[in-house]
């Protein structure tokens, strides 16, 4: 979908005082990972979505950063630098970059790194007809404390940046939508923009709440640096689906239940090995509900996973992590395919980037969890003619190459 949004606004004026000693002499945004600054991957994503002019709202050692992104051409963005004293908060720097905003812009804090989508963001704002939307991490995993409630219509009724409130269960994460008449509740003291101007929008019901299972990632800490520099390191992840991608499936309505009806689909090993060669970590994603309709027992699942590791293992080749659904069709769990919340967890707990990675399955549901979680998605029997699995091997060739149709 093609979005209104053509600039990104970042707030990178604070003296980062929780990276001291580098921040002693350097200006966080400029905290090297894996040899270039954390800003330049927050520039390089917000180009990969189409943004090509942002503003760069400075305040402490703003010549450092200006300096290494110059007009921004070298990074293929243009850039444009506001300069105001160290003092000012986030709002005051907004206010007095009015002059240079757009009717409409994407507003970011420097240090929060997070999956974006923005044609699916955009998508959500437009849908809401609000004065702005922002991005909620759905913190499922307690991962930070929460500070604030979105209701089920997408709505923020709280907005709480002391974290004390009841009922709170989302963070914001600092990536915004905002039509430029949200400047308008900006007094002329100097305030903080989340403390002053959110609850104004929630009161108002102008604040629209999209909320997000990717987690994001910081510069905020020391502590929390390394999980960002796992999270952008370089990596190939594929994700796969089992019945009728690695084995061969069972009649309608039944399933494997020993290793005695296991069956590896012909090319599947080649096609794991090929990828294993490429440098891909693989992650096994699958819904086994035989178990809690009585049809087989943990102790038969486990036993064909042993196995078929096992098996793998002669020819090289390794799960990374095994996420698997018992729930019953019918339990409503968030895990079971189509729903997402498998590949959510495998990249929350291994710490990568759902959106660069392939997940490679066999039927709609697949599909469905895929395009949900942001992976590109390959379902094997719609790309090739023959048997699902007879192809694998091709297919994860396919899969590799740059510039192939991903579904």
């Amino acid at each position: 979908m093609e979005t209104k949004i053509t600039q990104a606004v970042i707030l990178a004026g604070g003296q980062g005082t929780r990276l001291r000693p580098f921040t002693l002499t350097n200006p966080k945004p400029m905290f090297p990972i894996h040899g270039k600054p954390a800003l330049e991957y927050l520039i390089g994503q917000l180009r990969d979505n189409g943004i090509k002019d942002i503003l760069l709202l400075l305040g402490y050692l703003p010549e450092k950063i200006s300096d290494y992104f110059g007009d921004g051409s070298e990074f293929g963005v243009r850039i444009t630098y506001a300069v105001s004293p160290v003092e000012d908060d986030t709002g005051t720097r907004i206010r007095k970059a009015a002059h240079l905003l757009r009717e409409k812009f994407l507003l970011l804090y420097c240090d929060n790194y997070w999956p974006l989508q923005l044609d699916k963001l955009w998508e959500f704002y437009e849908s809401k007809k609000t004065l702005a939307s922002m991005v909620v991490y759905g913190n499922k995993d307690g991962s930070s404390k929460s500070n604030t409630i979105v209701d089920e219509n997408g709505m923020v009724i709280l907005y709480d940046k002391s974290r004390t409130a009841s009922g709170l269960h989302g963070v914001e994460i600092g990536f915004f939508i905002i039509d430029k008449k949200v400047l308008d509740l900006l007094p002329e003291d100097n305030v903080n923009f989340e403390a002053s101007v959110l609850p104004q929008l929630v009161a108002q019901k102008q604040l629209a709440g999209y909320l997000t299972d990717h987690k994001y990632y910081s510069t905020g800490s020391m502590d929390r640096i390394q999980f960002l520099e796992k999270f952008l390191a370089p990596r190939k992840i594929a994700l796969l689906d089992r019945d009728g991608v690695i084995n061969k499936k069972a009649a309608k309505a039944d399933y494997v239940k020993t290793w005695g009806e296991f069956e590896f689909l012909p090319m599947a090993i080649d096609g794991l090995k090929f990828l294993t060669r490429q440098g891909y970590e693989l992650f096994l994603i699958t819904n086994q509900p035989g178990i809690a309709r009585g049809k087989m027992t943990m102790e038969d699942y486990e036993i064909i996973t042993r196995n078929m590791e096992r098996e793998l293992a002669k020819h090289g080749v390794k799960f990374s992590g095994i996420y698997v659904c018992f729930h019953n069709w019918d339990d409503g769990c968030e895990c079971r395919k189509p729903k997402p919340g498998l590949l959510f967890q495998a990249a929350r707990e291994h710490v990568f980037d759902l959106t660069k990675a392939i997940y490679i399955g066999d039927d709609e549901r697949d599909m469905a969890a895929g395009q949900a979680a942001g992976c590109k998605t390959i379902l094997i029997s719609r790309e090739f003619s023959s048997p699902a699995g007879q192809d694998l091997l091709e297919l994860m060739r396919y899969a590799n190459c740059e510039g192939a149709s991903m579904i």
